[in-house]
């Protein structure tokens, strides 16, 4: 009956057009409510995130070079004292993976910049090693066909700890331009911005502007919202950094804000059902702050139907962030533990399969390079997923609708133990729950799984048919799947 009510609820609603962001009124009935859910439809940008499903994250820093995973912001330059750099290799072993874009952190916690910023002296310019780590990297993902994207940390101990820094300083919020203007170092790019904002927020706006039209196409942008403390009641002025992003590289992705979220943790642990499609108390278009959302059920057809209304319904994919190694940061090689191939490998299915984007840090060493510990992890997934992946099972079958399910009919039996389904994004996240069977003298369930949305893997053990049905057990509207495909994963 709840399945019949959302199927006539979402052929009746006319006045909701597709959107990224739809609003509940106070007086929608529960079945114009899941109906909503339904219209409401990745942005371009998104979407993109999605396809590409698997990023590399690069922590590099002074503290790859003390040894520590949180610096104090009061580091000497010097310490990044980086001999030789080779980002041609980075690029090469993130290729051998599958990963399709690179996310650098051009300052972490402890405020240092990767490149030769105009706004401060603490960064690579004072170090001994005096290059650009951020413009080399920038060229070799150009170089690989791989995308780049850059992290940069809110929070900010140098310009907290320093005598003169800006972190919390207690400045008033005037009008400021955007980039200052610095004697000697004109921007090529002379699009200019006014926002009122105090010391420490124009510090990071100039910073923003440096990163996002000097080093080509930005994918994305990832704020994090860790803290290892604060200062003087600091406040981010998030909707002037959103404008000035949107404005300078609008194919760009923001993470931790309206765009994209974490998954929760960094264990690489995903939810068992990750719904895109999640409830706000506001519109995340006006919102500054995005609080972290950690609950184990964040978009389930309760949780909408429970929200106080009005609310907003967001589509925010989710981010599974977490480190080949024991840590963020390389400390070195005969100690810190590395993940085994397999083990990246199931966290890889587990997170691009269950409709996440997987974003696995690889961080190099003091040679400025990838370990070689790392590097044949990395290629051993890749491996992995191209040896499971690339054969379609399904390819050549004789595929039909029937009242029961998708029937697929094989000319010979086949072993597989995964089944890949997508949803047609376009037409919103429907399926809720479903269910596949297997032809051995009549249909036997062998396993079932909950949301498909962008992606869902489902893993059993091996089976051996030539007709597979998949039934559609719940749904917010009429199913409209996409892809769907069987494999073979051999174990060892």
């Amino acid at each position: 009956m709840r399945r019949l009510l959302a199927i006539l609820a979402a052929t009746a609603l006319t006045a909701c057009s597709a959107d990224h962001t739809i609003k509940v009124e106070t007086g929608d009935p529960d079945a114009r409510v899941v109906a909503k859910a339904v219209k409401v439809v990745p942005a371009p940008g998104q979407l993109h995130a999605m396809d590409n499903g698997f990023e590399a994250f690069v922590h590099f820093g002074p503290n790859t070079f003390s040894g520590v995973e949180w610096g104090s912001g009061s580091e000497d330059p010097a310490v990044f004292n980086l001999k030789a750099l080779d980002t041609d290799q980075w690029c090469r072993c993130f290729k051998a993976a599958g990963m399709k874009r690179v996310i650098l952190t051009a300052k972490h916690h402890d405020g240092f910049v990767l490149w030769p910023s105009r706004y401060t002296g603490h960064g690579v310019a004072s170090s001994p090693f005096k290059g650009d780590v951020v413009k080399e990297l920038a060229a070799s993902c150009a170089r690989h066909g791989l995308e780049f994207g850059f992290y940069l940390s809110p929070a900010d101990l140098y310009q907290m700890e320093s005598p003169d820094g800006l972190y919390g300083n207690g400045s008033e919020a005037t009008l400021r331009t955007i980039p200052r203007k610095v004697e000697g170092r004109p921007f090529e790019n002379k699009t200019s911005f006014e926002f009122e904002v105090d010391d420490y927020n124009e510090y990071f706006l100039n910073q923003l502007f440096e990163l996002l039209t000097e080093y080509g196409p930005v994918s994305e942008v990832w704020f994090d919202g860790a803290h290892p403390k604060r200062k003087g009641g600091q406040q981010y002025n998030y909707l002037a950094w959103k404008e000035l992003i949107h404005t300078l590289a609008p194919q760009a992705v923001v993470f931790g804000k309206e765009d994209l979220r974490w998954c929760g943790n960094e264990a690489g642990v995903t939810r068992g059902t990750e719904w895109n499609v999640i409830p706000y108390a506001q519109d995340p278009s006006a919102m500054n702050m995005f609080d972290d959302l950690t609950g184990a059920d964040l978009g389930s057809r309760d949780v909408l139907l429970r929200h106080d209304k009005p609310f907003w319904l967001h589509y925010q994919p989710a981010e599974t962030d977490v480190s080949i190694r024991d840590g963020w940061f390389w400390r070195n090689d005969d100690e810190q533990a590395v993940r085994s191939a397999a083990n990246v490998f199931d966290i890889w299915e587990r997170s691009t399969g269950g409709n996440s984007i997987l974003l696995l840090n690889v961080p190099p060493n003091t040679d400025g390079r990838i370990s070689r510990r790392d590097s044949c992890v990395l290629a051993a997934v890749g491996g992995l997923i191209r040896d499971t992946y690339s054969n379609d099972l399904l390819q050549g079958a004789r595929r039909r609708n029937t009242k029961d399910g998708i029937v697929f009919q094989l000319p010979l039996a086949v072993r597989f133990n995964r089944l890949l389904l997508e949803e047609d994004l376009g037409k919103g996240e429907r399926v809720e729950e479903f269910a596949l069977d297997v032809w051995a003298d009549g249909w036997q369930e062998v396993a079932r799984g909950t949301n498909i949305g962008h992606r869902r893997i489902l893993r059993f053990p091996e089976q051996n048919a030539a007709a597979i049905r998949i039934r559609v057990l719940q749904s917010r509207a009429r199913p409209h799947l996409g892809r769907i495909s069987a494999y073979n994963h051999e174990t060892l």
